[in-house]
């Protein structure tokens, strides 16, 4: 087993890893990458596996990760309902013993202010991952472990923080925008999978090159992230559609603003948008996932009025 000034380091070089991961995979990594994790000085180290607390076999009893399974039919996503009055998330035991090898790793994370790495499941075989994480609270009564997301800016420096006032306050923060940042990868993992991964508007199939654009603002009391009020776009379109250039007609084809159809300029204007006003947009093929038509009304009365 390592010592634990390499267990830290081990954790360092996880984060390090998972950011240069993020930076050319996107924000949604998948099983098969975390699996097989990275090498450090020749051993492999996984940062998740078939446990939801996970320990690689080189640490001695403090997990690296904790892992939240993607949300199916007959198992909704645990954190619907958004935080605590504290700004925590809930992670369950594994179990409901208490001295499970698994809970005490947990609980020895939360008397050594350890930070982990939180995978959030959005779809099968992908996961949100974030970090640093940190277990904050132990409910046995309610088989739980409170968790508090902190800034990987303020702790990838180096400093493994404790708990203070201070640092609370910032997780807090920190927890909220992150539990924003899931519900908005599950609405675009949903709106994707709908679409079949390919822009409404131009076909590109390209899913890392693909957006899920809300039709109605969150704004917008009716602006729900519901598969009905999304569109599968690519960026372009994405920011196009954000931005009036280009709308989406009740009949559900595309309309290109009069003086962008006016422009003259290189093949990206025509090809990519002067020459899709009038098409028809792919719909799902499952009628109920389909844009809501008074949905659709609305935003083309924004479009026409920014016209």
């Amino acid at each position: 087993m390592l010592s634990h000034d390499i267990e830290t380091d081990i954790r360092r070089s996880a984060f390090d890893f998972l950011q240069a991961a993020s930076d050319r995979y996107g924000e949604v990594l998948n099983w098969n990458l975390l699996t097989k994790g990275f090498s450090y000085k020749g051993e492999v180290v996984p940062l998740l596996g078939a446990s939801g607390i996970w320990k690689p076999r080189c640490f001695e009893s403090i997990p690296i990760s904790i892992t939240t399974a993607p949300p199916s039919p007959t198992r909704p996503a645990p954190y619907d309902d958004g935080l605590d009055l504290h700004g925590r998330l809930a992670y369950r035991y594994r179990g409901t013993d208490p001295r499970h090898r698994d809970n005490v790793g947990l609980r020895a994370a939360l008397h050594g202010a350890i930070p982990l790495i939180y995978f959030f499941g959005i779809e099968k075989g992908e996961y949100l991952p974030t970090w640093p994480v940190y277990v904050v609270a132990d409910n046995q009564q309610d088989l739980t472990f409170c968790v508090s997301i902190d800034d990987k800016a303020v702790v990838g420096a180096g400093s493994l923080l404790p708990t203070t006032e201070v640092n609370e306050a910032r997780r807090q923060y920190v927890t909220t925008i992150t539990l924003r940042r899931l519900h908005q990868q599950k609405f675009r993992a949903r709106v994707l999978r709908a679409y079949n991964s390919r822009c409404a508007v131009c076909r590109l199939k390209h899913s890392e090159l693909l957006d899920a654009a809300h039709i109605l603002p969150d704004s917008d009391p009716r602006g729900e992230p519901v598969v009905p009020n999304g569109l599968a776009l690519c960026k372009i379109h994405h920011a196009a559609f954000d931005r009036h250039i280009l709308g989406i007609r009740p009949d559900m084809r595309v309309a290109i603003r009069s003086d962008i159809l006016l422009e003259v300029d290189g093949p990206m204007l025509k090809y990519g948008l002067q020459e899709m006003d009038g098409a028809a947009i792919v719909l799902p093929a499952n009628t109920s996932l389909r844009p809501k038509a008074e949905f659709i009304e609305t935003r083309y009365e924004l479009f026409l009025k920014a016209g």
